[in-house]
């Protein structure tokens, strides 16, 4: 459990980092970035309606080797929000727009849920510009209508209503221990829901959740055989989305791909049991 009063600033509190806007082609994009920027670019990219909040107890370690930046994806947070509906090429598009704002030729890239689906397609797509990808608890290689339904559900009702129990049962989901979820951490996703137009662009964000638009984005086993790059899948034992053995079959197809599993988490690991991503994490990026 938590200690109580734990906080994103108290995470925070001993880092050395900025938080700000990004032009990244049309895309104003805000992050949180940590570490001398003359280090090797790692991007972490967070999940469906999520934030780079979802990284905040990742900077500090990851910083002492990475210029780590955390974003918004567009639609997300405080990103630009598109009046369309998004799907995976919009992020891939997004990604590369950072990069080039970045000044980055090459970027390790480590993606939760969305995020995780995001940065395969972006191995698939751009291999010249990926160093090594970590696919956390990864989408898009399921479609299940009964998690699709649940998880636009409670979306949509927290978009449409964000009070402080709608906020608070749509992060739980992401949680195999309910009591991680923080009051700050409700009341940091809270103010994201409330800004002016959010209905509109999580209505957008969503977009994946439709069945027919979820297909023709969605990763084949052929895919996967086809990223060439050293990859790290992380899966958890109480994750929603789905089980081990799709994170253990996804690892197979991957020519360079091998499977971590982190016990007692569900969809943020990295959140959850900060300490055990982190190892696992840094030692293979390390390549220790």
């Amino acid at each position: 459990m938590p200690e109580h009063g734990t906080s994103v600033w108290s995470d925070l509190a001993q880092v050395e980092f900025s938080q700000g806007f990004l032009q990244a082609g049309p895309y104003r994009t805000r992050y949180l970035h940590a570490g001398d920027e003359s280090k090797p670019v790692l991007l972490f990219l967070h999940g469906i309606t999520g934030h780079a909040e979802a990284y905040v107890r990742n900077l500090a370690a990851h910083a002492e080797h990475f210029s780590v930046w955390a974003i918004d994806f567009i639609g997300h947070g405080y990103s630009t929000k598109p009046d369309h509906p998004l799907e995976i090429p919009h992020y891939v598009d997004q990604v590369t727009e950072v990069l080039d704002a970045l000044g980055a030729e090459t970027a390790h890239l480590s993606g939760e849920s969305l995020g995780g689906w995001v940065t395969a397609r972006y191995a698939i797509d751009h291999p010249d510009r990926v160093d090594k990808i970590v696919l956390n608890t990864m989408g898009g290689t399921m479609a299940n209508p009964k998690v699709m339904e649940r998880l636009y559900t409670l979306s949509m009702e927290a978009a449409k209503d964000p009070s402080w129990e709608r906020v608070k049962a749509r992060l739980e989901w992401l949680m195999a221990d309910p009591s991680m979820v923080t009051d700050d951490l409700v009341r940091t996703r809270q103010a994201i829901f409330q800004q002016p137009g959010w209905l509109k662009a999580c209505q957008m964000n969503m977009a994946l959740q439709d069945m027919e638009i979820r297909k023709r984005n969605m990763l084949s086993d052929d895919d996967l055989r086809a990223i060439q790059t050293e990859a790290l899948v992380i899966w958890t034992t109480k994750d929603p989305s789905g089980p081990v053995d799709e994170g253990r079959r996804i690892a197979s197809l991957l020519p360079n791909g091998r499977l971590e599993v982190i016990e007692n988490c569900g969809h943020w690991p990295q959140y959850e049991d900060t300490e055990t991503f982190n190892r696992i994490h840094l030692d293979f990026l390390l390549g220790r």
